[in-house]
């Protein structure tokens, strides 16, 4: 994943998520199961009443299965699966057995608690079963037979765009997962990276993991993976979504939560922002030079903060006249992360510069 989507003006597409694009395929694999031959498109009933219609990119028709495949778009989201194969394939399962899913090629497959799957069960999401299921439930209703297929569902290339997920993390092993909720994307709604979020953290506290660390980028969180050691499992990749991380440890505590980045990203936190992308949230010079005033700065060097143009020269700043600017940072930025979350939850914020180096910190009781 990437944290700094820019996003284009004008009007964007919304497409269409994964669960949505194996939900038609697996329709138009049971209908061409059912009456032997395969239409041209297909037609699903989403959550929220749209019926989108999706033409086939493959099908293969069988004695006893059949296969349908659906090429995603995402519309104008950067999505990684944007232009990969959904390839379903139905067969008739044992009488009595209703659906099963299983994971073909490029879905992987879950290994680690906390997920709203369980262990060894294909990653398919609940909302994309439940779609999957009513679509196929009609058709057999239909034709009047019991629902007992087997469904599988792959991803061509899905291992390697795995890669640039939270899989691996999460413990979901030899692919992506089948996501959405409402079938439809929305153009940088960033809904996939804020639930890799949530699933971290439910991973975290279902492996007994007591401290996890949020980072808005990789120097950061490579640096605090070595300072404390922490296994793949207890890092967070945070980006710009510091409210995705701490709205959602409201409800879902751990012990111990450390928020790296470097200077400029954790400035925006310590103003109040929950959303650190240089679209959506602004630094205030000002701010810094108050700062830098509140520190003892001479005049002149306050000045020079003023009309600074990026957050790292008032740290050089800072450094050149030996004032804990970062530290102050990051004391204010733990604090408005504080204040968003539950009393219990102890907090810690690493500022660390392009060197890895740490240059600010402010962790209270964490320590204790």
């Amino acid at each position: 994943m990437k944290s700094d989507l820019f996003k284009p003006t004008g009007k964007l597409r919304t497409g269409w998520t994964t669960g949505a694009c194996a939900t038609a395929a697996a329709k138009a694999a049971l209908q061409a199961l059912l009456q032997g031959h395969f239409e041209k498109d297909v037609t699903i009933r989403l959550p929220g009443g749209q019926q989108p219609t999706f033409p086939l990119s493959r099908q293969s028709l069988e004695h006893n299965q059949a296969s349908a495949g659906i090429i995603k778009d995402a519309g104008d989201d950067p999505d990684v699966t944007h232009g990969a194969e959904i390839i379903v394939t139905v067969k008739a399962g044992t009488p009595g057995s209703g659906l099963t899913f299983q994971a073909g090629q490029g879905v992987g497959t879950v290994t680690l608690p906390g997920l709203p799957i369980a262990v060894g069960e294909a990653a398919i999401n609940p909302a994309p079963r439940k779609m999957i299921t009513q679509a196929l439930q009609e058709l057999a209703d239909a034709y009047e037979i019991p629902a007992d297929f087997i469904i599988t569902v792959a991803i061509p290339g899905g291992e390697k765009l795995a890669q640039k997920t939270m899989n691996g993390r999460l413990g979901i092993i030899g692919g992506l997962s089948v996501l959405g909720t409402t079938g439809i994307v929305k153009p940088y709604s960033c809904s996939a990276w804020i639930h890799s979020i949530h699933s971290g953290i439910d991973v975290a506290r279902a492996t007994g993991i007591s401290h996890i660390a949020a980072s808005t980028g990789n120097t950061s969180e490579a640096a605090i993976k070595k300072l404390y050691s922490l296994r793949d499992s207890a890092l967070i990749d945070m980006g710009d979504f510091a409210g995705g991380v701490l709205k959602y440890l409201r409800h879902h505590p751990i012990e111990k939560l450390t928020l790296a980045g470097g200077f400029g990203k954790l400035v925006k936190l310590a103003q109040g922002n929950m959303d650190l992308h240089s679209a959506r949230s602004k630094l205030d010079f000002t701010m810094l030079a108050c700062s830098l005033t509140e520190l003892g700065a001479a005049p002149d060097t306050v000045a020079e903060a003023k009309s600074a143009i990026t957050a790292m020269a008032v740290l050089e700043l800072s450094q050149t006249n030996n004032l804990a600017l970062a530290d102050l940072i990051a004391a204010r930025a733990r604090q408005v992360a504080l204040d968003a979350v539950d009393d219990g939850l102890k907090i810690e914020v690493c500022i660390f510069n392009k060197n890895s180096a740490l240059v600010g910190r402010a962790a209270g009781e964490f320590d204790d």
